[in-house]
């Protein structure tokens, strides 16, 4: 029966609606259940490690402290959760540019689910050794700093194997929460990583803020609120390409062709927040290296100290141009990449051709996918620009407000708006199947 009407907020009666029904109710508690499990394990520290030395070390350094909200404060305690699932995040990305590279894996994937259980299985092995190496270069520059005692090499093995199943046992919560939860795992166990850490950082912001009323907090939470609007904005954002099929029906003994239309809706920002890991990766890789060689805090700078300044995302301006406008650039540049890598692993012009679809007024084959390749790369300028400015909004707004102690984090807005929208859609879909009103009008 549909829902009768009520008095209440629509989503609140929505929030009721889904804890009436017993199947959705389980998914959502065993969702939550398993997040709780996921803060307890961000507790465990490494043995080790001198707590005190590390809390100052992240307290002086911007880049960790960008770091150690994704992890939701466990790389703050160098706990054995203090990578996340972020290896196998990189090595989900890494599968994701093999596969239309070496035609083994092109063939495994074209296997159905049995292929994508197979790529699945082989990300989670790529993903040991990956875990295994960013641990190890955690704790070696975590040493060089004199937060890791031991050098020995029993002490590090045990570390970094606690770093490596810690990762896994995240990504075997993750998989639960898909398989039995709402929503996707891996994005949720992210996003309860990098809202944990908002309190904290919101308090802090609200303590070191200066005498009288502090409005740069004000129009720091102005920006970081239009921000989400316009992600929200452009996540949704997609150009309908109508498509027509034809079909033959058996009918009274006699063959006949039907013909129906749809759309494939192409997104304006097809390839996420993958560009901007890409574009930071590769902008934070100078300055991590130039560390360990640059002079001690006192000596004489050498050339170590100036790479160090200039990929540094706290530099004062004009040396944090350098920083900010490199970023932008590799934002869109990898965002253009990614989207035609993922465009041409779909092969929707020889979809539409096994299916018996066309474009209206286009003719299949290499027309079809000219066509298609040119409205893709055309919208792609309006994802690939947005991304780019949503990497550079932190540096904006650090610059426009002087809010030192909050950070606004490009990635983490993406993926904390990116995870509600779905999860909502999902838990909305649950509940128009039951003929509930859901969330969204």
């Amino acid at each position: 029966m549909a829902q009768k009407q009520s008095s209440r907020p629509r989503l609140l009666q929505a929030m009721i609606d889904a804890f009436s029904l017993p199947d959705l109710r389980r998914k959502i508690l065993i969702t939550i259940g398993i997040l709780i499990i996921f803060r307890f394990v961000a507790h465990v520290p490494l043995p080790g490690v001198d707590l005190d030395a590390l809390k100052e070390l992240f307290d002086q350094n911007a880049l960790l402290g960008m770091l150690d909200m994704f992890s939701g404060g466990a790389m703050r305690r160098l706990s054995v959760a203090a990578m996340g699932v972020y290896p196998y995040i990189t090595a989900s990305i890494v599968m994701t540019l093999l596969v239309p590279i070496i035609p083994k894996l092109r063939a495994i994937s074209q296997e159905g689910e049995s292929g994508r259980n197979r790529i699945n299985r082989i990300t989670h092995w790529l993903t040991v050794p990956l875990a295994g190496l960013s641990g190890y270069g955690q704790l070696v520059y975590l040493q060089h700093e004199g937060v890791v005692g031991s050098a020995a090499i029993l002490p590090m093995m045990a570390m970094v194997m606690s770093l490596i199943a810690g990762t896994m046992f995240l990504v075997w919560l993750g998989e639960r929460i898909t398989e039995h939860g709402i929503g996707n795992g891996i994005s949720i166990i992210i996003f309860a990583g990098i809202v944990a850490g908002l309190p904290e950082m919101i308090s802090s912001g609200f303590l070191t803020a200066t005498t009288g009323f502090p409005w740069g907090l004000v129009f720091y939470i102005i920006i970081a609120l239009a921000t989400t609007v316009f992600i929200v904005y452009f996540i949704e954002a997609h150009r309908r390409v109508p498509v027509q099929y034809s079909r033959s029906v058996f009918r009274g003994g006699r063959m006949y062709r039907q013909a129906g239309s749809t759309h494939i809706p192409l997104r304006v920002n097809t390839a996420g927040m993958i560009p901007l890991i890409f574009a930071m990766s590769l902008v934070i890789f100078p300055g991590v290296v130039a560390s360990y060689f640059a002079s001690p805090v006192g000596a004489d700078p050498n050339f170590a100290n100036f790479i160090v300044d200039l990929f540094n995302p706290n530099a004062a301006l004009p040396l944090g141009l350098f920083y900010w406008g490199l970023y932008f650039l590799l934002a869109v540049g990898f965002a253009f990449f990614y989207t035609m890598v993922i465009f041409e692993q779909q092969d929707l012009p020889g979809t539409l051709q096994r299916q018996g679809g066309f474009v209206p007024g286009i003719r299949p084959g290499p027309h079809t996918k000219e066509y298609l390749d040119g409205v893709i790369k055309r919208i792609t300028w309006g994802g690939a620009l947005f991304l780019g400015a949503v990497a550079v909004i932190p540096f904006l707004a650090r610059e426009i407000t002087d809010v030192q102690v909050i950070q606004l984090s490009s990635m983490g807005m993406l993926i904390v708006v990116g995870v509600i929208l779905d999860t909502m859609k999902q838990m909305e879909a649950q509940l128009v199947m039951r003929r509930y009103e859901g969330f969204i009008k």
